[in-house]
Order: structure tokens, then sequence, then C-alpha cells
């Protein structure tokens, strides 16, 4: 781990300021650190909690990350609680209430636990992001959704917990990324029940298939491939090997790639969908939408409306 420090304590310990200046950068207000170091999210972090006085609790995206979920980087904005409010390059900070039972210590920095960070990443993410990093946090970290639960009741009619209230039951830790979960979450918005994820595709006893998300009852799959088929060419050659076994076992499955929009691809879903058995779709009591449904997905809505 790089050296984080408050400048006025290795002022106090004898650096003289010029060495200070010479050697090392400010990263957040009084925080420093060698200026040739490259920053990971956990300096940043302990940096974070650093310039809140030691008060602050880190919460949010980045402790999700500190718990061990994945797809972080390390330039993400680090959210804290504490009781000051003073807006800083890279660092969000909330004054919102905390109680002592939802704070541990992580690598010696207070950090928000899994069931508080669950309860501030679905509230203030935007939703479709929010679902995706409580389904990394959830494969990380189990928590309870009464435990969440909890909280919505201990602080009431908060900001977002309308949101966190309709997301939570969603989540599902066999999601392997963020577009996976914003697949899923589509595929819901647009009225299919709530899909399996990572169905086993079995030859006699044995898996030898995953199927990203489906609905078994009618062997119909909907995976998305992402960027390990343009980074690992191998995953890529074992994926297309796999479909046609998959494919003799009675499944059919849609693949949906990034560049895909939802309105190209989600009428061909429910084709199948239908097709295959499924309920009508305006009469599946899954649909637990009960938001107005979001269309634009990653365009402004002046795009959306032109």
């Amino acid at each position: 781990m790089t050296e984080i420090f408050l400048g006025r304590e290795a002022l106090g310990d004898g650096l003289p300021r010029a060495e200070l200046r010479r050697w090392y950068r400010p990263i957040y207000r009084g925080v420093y650190a060698p200026k040739r170091a490259k920053l990971t999210l956990t300096d940043r972090a302990t940096g974070a909690w650093l310039t809140s006085g030691r008060t602050g609790v880190v919460t949010g995206v980045a402790a999700s990350a500190l718990h061990g979920a994945a797809w972080v980087d390390d330039d993400e904005p680090v959210e804290i609680l504490a009781n000051e409010r003073r807006r800083q390059p890279g660092l969000t900070v909330r004054m919102d209430r905390v109680g002592d039972d939802e704070v541990m210590t992580l690598g010696g920095i207070s950090v928000a636990t899994p069931v508080r960070t669950a309860f501030d990443m679905g509230r203030y993410l935007e939703r479709h992001s929010a679902l995706g990093r409580l389904d990394a946090l959830m494969r990380a970290a189990p928590f309870r959704e009464g435990d969440v639960s909890a909280l919505m009741d201990r602080y009431g009619p908060v900001r977002g917990v309308r949101q966190l209230r309709e997301l939570v039951p969603l989540v599902d830790p066999g999601a392997e990324s963020l577009k996976e979960s914003w697949l899923r979450l589509l595929l819901i918005d647009d009225g299919f029940p709530k899909p399996q994820t990572q169905i086993p595709v079995l030859d006699g006893d044995v898996p030898f298939a995953y199927l990203d998300m489906g609905w078994p009852e009618i062997k119909l799959a909907v995976e998305y491939d992402g960027d390990q088929h343009r980074t690992s060419r191998s995953q890529y050659v074992k994926d297309l090997r796999r479909l046609p076994k998959v494919e003799r076992c009675g499944w059919e499955v849609i693949r949906v790639i990034n560049e895909d929009r939802p309105a190209e691809f989600l009428p061909s879903i429910r084709e199948a969908f239908l097709r295959r058995g499924g309920l009508e779709i305006d009469e599946m009591a899954g649909f637990t939408r009960t938001l107005e449904p979001i269309r634009w997905f990653g365009r402004s809505r002046s795009e959306d409306a032109a």
C-alpha cells in the first residue's frame, strides 16, 4: 500500500516543509502521497478517511470494493459519511446519519458494513448502476434483504428509499458483469419475469455450461457477450463451441452484445419467450416495476425526445 498521510502530522513529526513539497503531492485537503505513486482505490479511500479527521465512514462503491466487490476502477470517486460537507475533487461527502452498528474497520479505516453500503448505493446511484453494484456486493460480501429493510425502517422516507425498496428483491449474485445486471433489469422492466442466473446445462448429471440468465422452464436463455470476448480469445472460442451442444439439449440462446439496442433485441426475446410457451407478458405476475420505466439507457433525454 502507498504511504498516505496527513501533512500536518508529518510536519509535526519533523518532516521539513520543503521535503513535503518536493517529494509528495496532495490528494485531498491536507492529505499527501508520494508524487510518483499510482494510487489504488484503497489508497484514495484511506486519504478520504484521513481528510475527514478520521471521523468519516467510507461508503458507496468504494466501500463495496473494500468488501471485495469487482468491477470498480481505481479512479472511482470515494463516497464518505462525515459531519462536515466540504467539496473536493474525487470525493463525495454525505452528511447522513449512521449508526455504530453500521460501521466496521477494514485496513485500519472506518468503512460502512455491507448492509449499510447496500443501503447507500441502492439510494444514490442511478437505478441500473445501483442494481449492478448491489449484485457485485452480494457476490463478494453477502447481505440479507431483511437487514436492508431494517435500515429503511430505521431511517424512514429518506432520499432514494423508494428505488432501494424496489431493487433489493431483484439483487442476484449470479451476475458476472455490470452489463449483465443492466440486461436483467431491462428484461424485468419490459415485463418478463425475473430471469434465473447462472443456469446449469447438464450432460447427464454433470454441468458442461452455465448460461448467463433465462427461464429454465421453457429453456430460453439470454447471454451477454461482454469484454471477456474481446480480451480473451480462448473464452470466446470456448463459448462458441459449447453453443451447439447447448442447443442440442433443447435450449434456445439469444446473444446480446454491447452495440445492440434494446429496441432491436427485446422483440426477439419476447417472440421466443411466447413461442416457447411463456406466459403472455402483459399478464405476468413477475412484473415488479413500480417506477416510471427508463427507456433512454445511456443516451441523453434530449436525444430520446428528438
